[in-house]
């Protein structure tokens, strides 16, 4: 997302202007699925990389990244030491101890993830090894939806246990985003940080308010080449004959992409019922995508008077997707979310999409 802040027009302007998102939308169905999280961890590399030493190396002014991206310091993996399905295990294991269960007792892993440790096999299985569950049997599986991979894996799960399915579900977010930055481009460079973060979900038992409550996903792939990495794949393969070193680098037209983020907010605050101030006023808490300061200040200006925001940015970059999991565990660690209140997920990822998901933690 777009690195430089601007004014925001408020949820009815923005509301106003959106005519062209509207056709055929509704609010959608109350879910009331019966599913609460039970449990999270994280995981942060040990190398803190301070804005000045990025700064320095790309060329930037002192306090840049902090004025323009809104990172003070981030945490980049040493892929040698921590690979991401490392990471995400350490992250694993901590919401299993919070949830009060063994790993082994899990029905469904499922690695929630915009970058990938290996083309093949998919991440799920390679979490599954770090588990010790290798002889298990336990299905483990991938979800990739960029940024937003975390709240796609989440709707999967729940709908499962809520359904009756399985009774418990690991969802695990683990980036290492640090290997493929630009810096030649102050905007990514100094945005990205690696992390961790896990969840444990669990059919709510009858008397616990947990629900998850609605699910709001819009996507307008007019946007693929806004944030892309055109490298890895069959169009980019690594010996092709037209790939190119900046194939495997991250790309991000910062300003195109919070202007895309914008025009989807209407279409996933309706779809939620919250284009409704008393709506957006009875939730208390707000655990968004930590895409950059700008596209925080915009959920910040909506107007969620009662709800209190995590803000994780400052401190751990934009770690694709884990940082809406692991706003989770940091709000619900110094007591932003508590258990039985009601908040929503926000968030934007490449393609284009826009997401909101409405819960009772």
């Amino acid at each position: 997302m777009d690195t430089q802040s601007q004014d925001m027009p408020s949820l009815d302007a923005l509301n106003a202007g959106a005519s062209g998102h509207r056709r055929g939308q509704r609010i959608g169905p109350d879910l009331d699925w019966r599913v609460r999280i039970a449990g999270l961890g994280r995981y942060l590399p040990q190398r803190r990389v301070p804005s000045a030493e990025i700064e320095q190396r790309a060329g930037l002014p002192p306090g840049w990244a902090l004025q323009n991206s809104g990172v003070a310091f981030r945490h980049w993996a040493q892929p040698e030491r921590e690979r991401a399905s490392w990471m995400g295990a350490q992250a694993a294991m901590q919401a299993c101890e919070q949830a009060g269960i063994d790993p082994s007792m899990l029905d469904l892993i499922v690695n929630a993830s915009g970058s990938a440790e290996r083309a093949i096999p998919d991440g799920g299985p390679l979490l599954q090894r770090e588990l010790g569950l290798g002889r298990s049997g336990i299905p483990a599986l991938s979800v990739h939806a960029t940024c937003l991979s975390f709240v796609a894996a989440l709707e999967l799960a729940a709908e499962r246990i809520h359904h009756g399915r399985i009774e418990r579900a690991l969802i695990v977010s683990s980036e290492i985003a640090s290997v493929g930055l630009d810096f030649d481009s102050p905007e990514v460079c100094t945005l990205f940080g690696d992390g961790a973060a896990a969840a444990v979900l669990e059919r709510a038992p009858a008397d616990s308010a947990s629900r998850i409550h609605r699910i709001a996903w819009r996507t307008m792939g007019e946007g693929v080449e806004i944030t892309t990495l055109r490298g890895g794949g069959s169009w980019r393969p690594p010996l092709g004959p037209l790939t190119t070193p900046a194939d495997a680098l991250f790309s991000m037209q910062g300003q195109a992409a919070l202007r895309s983020g914008i025009r989807l907010v209407p279409y996933v605050m309706r779809s939620l019922g919250l284009d409704d101030r008393n709506a957006r006023r009875a939730l208390r808490w707000v655990a968004p995508h930590q895409a950059s300061r700008a596209a925080l200040d915009v959920i910040e200006q909506i107007g969620f008077e009662q709800a209190r925001m995590v803000r994780t940015l400052e401190y751990t970059g934009n770690c694709i997707a884990a940082s809406i999991p692991l706003a989770l565990e940091q709000g619900v660690r110094d007591g932003t979310i508590r258990r039985g209140e009601p908040g929503v997920l926000l968030g934007t990822g490449a393609g284009l999409s826009g997401v909101g998901l409405t819960m009772t933690y």
